[in-house]
């Protein structure tokens, strides 16, 4: 069975993926596969380069994300090519890891699950939500951004209601640490009931 993890910038979803792995469910990460698929000599690399110049690569040959990011940022055309670049990459090599992983369920960790249509690929949607003000209030202690930038990064994703509509199980994340670990510990007891009780389980 897998589990589509996601929820908006600074929710809270590294703590739970981090829970997941802490009890042994196979935790496959989209921004780890993005980081993957431009590493050095990739394919995926080269195209980047091929579209959008060696600007965007740092001393080390590596992306440099903030020149990317702000490249990006305010030029959709060009996002939508990044994302027709990365995208498939990302997709399989994701893919490639949940056909591997062992276990009755897996999560599959995707922010942008809900803006990318990526319903198809889980059987489940798990949401990380949080009151905006809140989630704010963390994204600009996190990146040390300014109010205005971090409500254009927010306003650049999905809403918290379209979240909300797609979401099969929620975890509300205004509470302590300790008190979201606790609710993926209870997610994790019905989700290995789940994982049995599946067609073909």
């Amino acid at each position: 069975m897998r589990i589509g993890l996601t929820g908006g910038i600074a929710s809270g979803k590294s703590v739970v993926a981090d829970r997941f792995t802490e009890l042994g469910v196979p935790v496959i990460d989209a921004d780890a596969a993005a980081r993957a698929v431009v590493a050095p000599g990739t394919p995926g690399l080269s195209d980047v380069i091929k579209r959008f110049g060696t600007g965007v690569i740092d001393p080390k040959g590596e992306l440099d994300r903030r020149a990317m990011r702000d490249l990006i940022f305010h030029d959709p055309a060009a996002r939508r090519d990044l994302e027709g670049i990365l995208h498939p990459l990302i997709r399989a090599h994701m893919d490639l890891r949940a056909g591997s992983a062992v276990g009755p369920y897996i999560v599959m960790a995707i922010p942008l699950l809900v803006e990318g249509g990526a319903r198809d690929r889980v059987d489940r949607i798990l949401l990380v939500d949080i009151d905006e003000a809140l989630q704010l209030e963390r994204l600009m202690a996190r990146d040390r951004s300014s109010l205005d930038q971090a409500r254009a990064i927010v306003a650049s994703q999905a809403g918290r209601s379209a979240r909300l509509a797609a979401a099969d199980d929620v975890l509300s994340n205004d509470g302590t640490v300790t008190e979201l670990r606790q609710a993926v510990d209870d997610l994790h007891g019905r989700y290995l009931q789940l994982a049995v009780q599946r067609p073909g389980a």
